[in-house]
């Protein structure tokens, strides 16, 4: 049996959602998403929210759960339990890149074998110059094969409600 840290990712375009246009340019064959809200505003809030960000606050306060490492770190692989109806649907990932900038915060994964869908999902955190912090969600995916492919329209609901809610994992004080 393969360690999950040996397996292979099911997608070529490595790294592709630290470019900004990825959504609107994915890769052949892949559907491209990105969604970006306010959560807040001040040094405090990014602070907290970089940090949140880090140890898998999106997909925790979205309501997944994740075994692997509990902080994202760089080549780590985790599953995530995605919760779907009265499951969890387990989604193996592996993290491509994190990025740390003074005003910038986040990271990617990719899937592995045995995730619905292939393709990658950044999450990242803003800290922006009139004070206000932002979190930006983008991601280009497919059906993993043809099984998941026969509920594509289900993978799709999934997929922008998870992103609804995960827009929502690191709100704050608008203020």
């Amino acid at each position: 049996m393969t360690a999950p840290e040996e397996l292979e990712l099911t997608y070529d375009a490595v790294g592709a959602t630290a470019d900004p246009f990825a959504a609107s340019s994915p890769p052949e064959g892949y559907r491209g998403i990105e969604k970006t809200a306010r959560i807040g505003a001040g040094s405090a809030h990014f602070a907290a929210a970089a940090d949140a960000v880090l140890a898998w606050g999106v997909q925790r306060n979205s309501g997944f759960g994740i075994r692997g490492s509990q902080s994202v770190i760089e080549g780590s692989t985790v599953t995530l339990l995605i919760p779907f109806g009265p499951f969890r649907v387990p989604a193996a990932a592996r993290v491509v890149y994190v990025l740390r900038e003074p005003r910038r915060v986040g990271f990617a994964y990719g899937t592995l074998p045995g995730h619905p869908e292939n393709g990658e999902e950044a999450f990242l955190v803003e800290h922006r110059d009139d004070d206000s912090v932002w979190i930006d969600i983008r991601a280009f995916s497919r059906p993993a094969n043809r099984l998941w492919s026969l509920v594509s329209p289900v993978l799709r609901l999934t997929q922008e409600f998870y992103t609804r809610r995960y827009l929502r994992a690191l709100a704050g004080p608008q203020g």
